[in-house]
């Protein structure tokens, strides 16, 4: 199988525990992208939060894309054009707003480029040293939300978010609600998940299912992992996400994509 895209998460995925890209992975991935393979960037977290890897990796220059939000936009790096994009309405934010408070739960979204919450806690922190935003900490949520926005997450320790996750899976079927890390509950417009926008993705461009290589670790990825022609799951991913995929490829901290990129695509090539 001759593949032609790569479809990649980021955190503990692509990169390394520092937030970094390996020399040998960024290696790779230039060399894939030079013979035509488009490398899509596909996380939870905001576009603004992706661009500095996109621009590391020169996607622009090779016509390739960022799938933010867990699939609620892609971008296409080169024309800036935005392909896709998905947002829940100010309503449906307060209505989460309630819940959390509810549920005893930590609430943050997006406003512009900043992460909006009402009440500063360890996990939102930890959400604004991944993507590089800052944080507003606002009187009052609601209030602050007066237009759509594309996804909102609700944090707190594992052990209570894997209960909560479980009962608002069943009680908000008008979202798509999924962890991204053990401590992230990431709600999108329902049915946004990264696969089903790696589909329009790949109808796009004019790739194939079977085309595609997808590499995540965590439970947001399962879908574009089931989605993909070759899913493969991280050295690093729990079982449940090991179990799915197609293959089992080594950690993030050892080099774990790149074995991926070398083995099928650019031994594939060689070989040819």
């Amino acid at each position: 199988m001759t593949y032609k895209m790569i479809v990649l998460d980021l955190d503990d995925t692509l990169l390394r525990d520092d937030h970094s890209i390996s020399d040998r992975t960024k290696h790779v991935l230039m060399e894939a992208q030079k013979l035509g393979v488009k490398v899509v960037l596909a996380s939870g977290r905001p576009t603004s939060g992706m661009k500095h890897i996109a621009e590391e990796l020169e996607l622009a220059e090779y016509g390739s894309f960022i799938l933010s939000f867990n699939g609620g936009k892609i971008l296409n790096c080169q024309t800036n054009q935005e392909l896709f994009s998905s947002t829940l309405a100010p309503e449906a934010v307060h209505n989460l707003y309630k819940i959390s408070r509810r549920e005893g739960v930590y609430i943050h979204t997006y406003v512009g480029d900043d992460i909006i919450t009402e009440d500063e806690n360890p996990f939102t922190t930890i959400e604004s040293e991944l993507t590089g935003l800052p944080i507003t900490v606002v009187d009052k949520f609601v209030d602050a939300v007066t237009e759509p926005v594309v996804k909102v997450l609700m944090v707190e320790k594992p052990d209570r978010l894997i209960q909560v996750e479980k009962k608002l899976q069943a009680e908000l079927l008008e979202f798509s609600v999924m962890r991204s890390k053990p401590f992230f509950l990431e709600f999108t417009e329902k049915g946004v998940t990264k696969g089903t926008s790696l589909h329009q993705l790949i109808q796009h461009c004019g790739i194939k299912q079977d085309e595609v290589i997808a590499i995540g670790d965590s439970y947001n990825d399962l879908a574009m992992i089931e989605f993909a022609g070759l899913g493969v799951a991280m050295g690093n991913a729990p079982d449940d996400i090991k179990n799915i995929a197609d293959f089992v490829t080594d950690t993030n901290m050892n080099d774990g994509v790149a074995k991926v990129v070398e083995e099928f695509i650019l031994n594939k090539i060689a070989i040819v």
